[in-house]
């Protein structure tokens, strides 16, 4: 068995890894921290385990969880994992990292985007980022993952196989992305009230979110040059989801068939990217409460644009759902074991 510990296991993102690593066949948790919650017990703070979850929340004590876990999960705030991480712990440990400590490989970037001081410089070149589909062999050989963003994992794979292969110009690409609340966390915060968000739908981080350097990194990896974009996210009153909208110019005339042979191409084997039908467009209902990403895509020969559209439930494939297929890859299991529970419906 695989022996796990979570830091923040008592956030939304870290509630998420406690239900699936529950029907994991290979994987106990042993230690559910937050830093919140010392002494309580997790079924007080999340009553969908009342008799599933016996355990009591402990520290974030990362030095005397490694001592008892083969791999330590980091579902907290940013900065954190990066002022915890040392050498003797990535010694004797794996560790996951919800946040973006170790997403973006430009420290100067990440410190001027998320206003703080990077804590472990010294591992961002070692991290890998864990996107499975792109990163997978990467993944299998790592002991500091960076697990991606929500947005930049539903922008990316609905982009990824036409900026590959050069069928669109990369900085052309607008994205317009809209996610439930879950994805602010769930800490109390008045944008994120009930009568504020109900019947209600609003931009959010326009020209300025957190997530573009991060998309525009994997994009520029991607595309082999420097790649611009603008990202627009919007907070829509539903609990979990994200579906995303893009825009690119065609750098030629291509036809539908020629386009769905290259998605197919790239994403065939993923179990997790399903390339939908001609003209069905990806809905949020449809991937709820899965690890899976529906992607499509519709030509527009009157502007030579193409538009790109994918849907993903924000909790699971845009962030522990992710975090466990990383795990998998990292011990050598099934990639899918865990998470191959089908979407949510209604």
């Amino acid at each position: 068995m695989i022996r796990v510990g979570i830091i923040g296991a008592t956030g939304y993102a870290g509630g998420e890894l406690v239900r699936l690593l529950l029907g994991h066949k290979e994987a106990e948790i042993l230690w559910y921290g937050s830093r919140s919650y010392v002494d309580r017990k997790y079924a007080e703070i999340y009553q969908n385990m009342f008799q599933l979850v016996d355990a009591s929340c402990l520290d974030d004590n990362m030095e005397a969880m490694a001592e008892q876990v083969d791999v330590i999960f980091t579902a907290t705030p940013q900065g954190l994992c990066a002022s915890l991480v040392n050498e003797d712990i990535l010694h004797k440990v794996k560790i996951i990292d919800l946040s973006a400590d170790f997403r973006i490989k430009d420290v100067n970037v990440y410190e001027k985007w998320y206003g703080i001081e990077h804590k472990a410089p010294r591992y961002i070149e070692e991290a890998v980022y864990g996107l499975c589909e792109i990163n997978r062999e990467a993944v299998k050989k790592a002991r500091l993952i960076a697990n991606p963003g929500c947005y930049p994992t539903c922008s990316f794979l609905s982009a990824y196989p036409l900026v590959k292969e050069g069928l669109i110009d990369p900085n052309t690409v607008i994205i317009d992305a809209k996610s439930g609340t879950s994805g602010a966390g769930r800490g109390a915060k008045v944008d994120n009230l009930f009568c504020e968000v109900n019947e209600n739908i609003k931009a959010y981080g326009v020209a300025g979110h957190r997530h573009t350097p991060e998309i525009e990194e994997q994009l520029s990896l991607a595309a082999g040059e420097p790649v611009l974009i603008n990202f627009t996210p919007h907070l829509v009153p539903m609990q979990r989801g994200i579906l995303v909208t893009a825009y690119a110019s065609l750098k030629q005339d291509v036809s539908y068939e020629e386009v769905k042979a290259v998605y197919d191409r790239y994403y065939e084997k993923e179990f997790f990217v399903r390339v939908l039908p001609k003209d069905v467009c990806p809905q949020t209902r449809w991937v709820e409460g899965s690890n899976f990403v529906d992607v499509n895509f519709k030509i527009d020969p009157r502007t030579k644009r193409i538009i790109l559209m994918g849907a993903m439930d924000n909790l699971v494939k845009g962030a522990a759902g992710q975090a466990v297929q990383n795990m998998n890859l990292m011990f050598g299991i099934d990639e899918a074991e865990g998470l191959r529970m089908a979407p949510l419906f209604p």
